[in-house]
């Protein structure tokens, strides 16, 4: 499991060096001149020009936002992740904080955060761009959250024992075992999160608020102004550079770092194919990289080292300033938490008691749709995702295509579904789940993709032994094995149709506002409406709901996967 890289005795600059230098230089020089551009005074009427000549700029932008909320969302994963793993005081109300976080709309509260930003940096264009980069970052990072959660909780015993027999530190278990372990799960799951954050990345680059204009220059405000101008051949070469991005982003990135997760997959016997990326061979080759790995773990081992020293000082007596400091701080957060949920009593006492059983009816309607949306998603996802990830050869072919299709937002398709449906008796209700499914399906196949590659060697070659086939092989190896990842996946998934529902469930199409029964249509209602108290009843009931379905069904799973399952 260990992963280490080790300095050449004898240093030489090969041409791949010289490459990677100028790469990395011509990045640097893209993010400092853009900053210079993000403290100009912002023009309200923002001029998007839909000349090819500027996709170019328009592309780096919105690739800089992406980049940059991944970032974020990568550094909080794993933090949250390791957290909630080790501490079994905060863990319970660490994932259930997660599970509501994930189930709080995250475009209803963009004119917020935006605004807020905005009164914070008036000038420039800072406080806009923070505000698309914490909302891009509010969409991805839940299932990246859960997914090292997940990994780290569900550690081997095995692996656990060799860390005490060894006498590892906490870093040292950290940075050999417990990450690398978590590693082919978080992979797959950036990928998703990366292919869901174009949906919030369009959203936040096209924003406007009445008159006035907060839109970014982005792939996101070319699309939405070609769509306006009825401008086709501009449509399609911004929908072509998107496509474009994706395949180099897979090719530079996804791709080399799905071949070198497997490094650290939990396995005796070797596979006949394994995953390849000329991208990974060329970095392993250079060797000012194989320097840079080696100097990096020189120095993690130093820290290591003083991080233990630290450890075993502070273990022999407890300070107390640490104690008055968290009881400053439990008390602080207590006061918050205290004047918000006053204020939201207040501002939902008014609503009648009719309105409450009304929001419990729409429901229920809802929980209907979301349930058949994620039971479809499963049906076809489960048998896909494990044929994909268990072919080396299939997976390096339809990964860049998966890939692809779950970045296309499914807003984008949605008035071509209406299109085709409203023609039928209860069409926007059979619309609404389709989106619903397109909005959650790809959580499940990606993580299931995942655990499907994690089967190590060894099973499928003790399976073959055993003559495992058919519904055995599934029951016994494929299931066991990949039923972690489903977990993963399904709470995602869950919490994401039902934020679909929103926009699902309450359509403008054609001047027209379609509706039908349920609580996304309610809480979108009564945001056009400005029913403060109906919306903040509504979006309580949507995270109450979302809260038990998790804590009663897919925890379960969960542990039943955690218990009996392991490896």
């Amino acid at each position: 499991m260990v992963y280490r890289i080790v300095p050449p005795k004898r240093i030489k600059i090969s041409i791949i060096d010289i490459g990677i230098i100028l790469f990395l230089s011509a990045f640097i020089y893209g993010i400092i001149s853009t900053a210079k551009d993000w403290g100009e005074i912002p023009v309200y009427a923002l001029n998007i020009s839909l000349s090819p000549v500027n996709l170019p700029y328009y592309a780096w932008l919105s690739v800089l936002r992406q980049f940059l909320a991944y970032l974020l969302s990568l550094g909080f994963s794993i933090t949250y992740g390791y957290v909630a793993s080790h501490n079994k005081r905060l863990e319970p109300i660490m994932i259930s904080l997660l599970d509501i976080l994930q189930s709080v709309p995250v475009l209803s509260f963009m004119p917020g955060v935006i605004l807020g930003l905005m009164a914070l940096f008036p000038y420039g264009r800072v406080g806009i761009e923070l505000g698309s980069i914490v909302l891009i970052f509010t969409g991805q990072v839940w299932n990246m959250a859960f997914s090292v959660y997940s990994s780290m909780s569900s550690l081997p015993r095995e692996f656990r024992e060799a860390s005490e027999i060894f006498n590892l530190t906490p870093l040292q278990r950290f940075l050999y075992v417990e990450l690398p372990y978590s590693t082919i799960g978080l992979v797959w799951n950036s990928m998703m999160s990366v292919a869901g954050g174009w949906f919030f990345l369009m959203a936040c680059e096209m924003f406007t608020l009445g008159e006035r204009d907060f839109r970014l220059p982005g792939l996101g405000s070319y699309l939405q102004l070609a769509a306006i101008e009825g401008d086709t051949e501009a449509v399609l070469m911004g929908l072509a550079t998107m496509i474009a991005i994706i395949v180099i982003i897979d090719q530079l990135v996804w791709r080399p770092l799905i071949a070198w997760s497997q490094k650290f997959k939990v396995e005796l016997a070797t596979e006949e194919i394994i995953p390849t990326s000329i991208v990974l061979t060329v970095i392993e080759r250079s060797t000012l990289i194989l320097k840079i790995g080696g100097v990096i773990n020189t120095l993690m081992e130093k820290i290591s080292a003083g991080f233990s020293r630290t450890t075993l000082r502070k273990s022999r007596g407890k300070s107390p300033f640490i104690f008055i400091l968290r009881i400053i701080i439990i008390g602080i957060l207590a006061l918050i938490l205290g004047y918000a949920s006053i204020r939201l009593f207040l501002l939902i006492s008014g609503i009648p008691v009719n309105k409450w059983g009304e929001i419990m009816i729409n429901d229920l309607f809802t929980l209907f749709r979301v349930s058949i949306a994620v039971v479809l998603s499963i049906l076809w996802t489960l048998p896909l995702g494990v044929f994909i990830g268990t072919n080396p050869r299939l997976s390096s072919v339809m990964q860049p295509l998966v890939q692809i299709l779950a970045s296309i937002p499914a807003t984008a398709v949605f008035p071509i579904i209406l299109m085709w449906l409203l023609s039928m008796r209860g069409g926007l209700s059979i619309a609404s789940i389709l989106l619903m499914l397109l909005g959650t399906q790809w959580y499940l196949l990606f993580n299931i993709i995942a655990g499907a590659m994690s089967i190590p060697a060894d099973l499928k070659e003790a399976a073959d032994v055993f003559q495992l086939k058919g519904v055995e092989r599934w029951r016994k190896l494929i299931i066991p094995a990949v039923l972690p990842y489903l977990v993963t996946g399904g709470i995602t998934a869950t919490g994401g149709a039902w934020n679909a529902s929103i926009v699902s469930e309450y359509v403008h199409f054609r001047g027209q506002i379609l509706t039908v029964r349920g609580l996304g249509a309610m809480i979108s209602s009564s945001a056009d409406k400005g029913d403060i108290s109906l919306l903040a009843g509504s979006t309580i009931v949507m995270i109450i709901t979302v809260t038990l379905i998790n804590r009663f069904f897919w925890r379960r799973l969960y542990w039943l996967a955690e218990e009996h399952y392991s490896l």
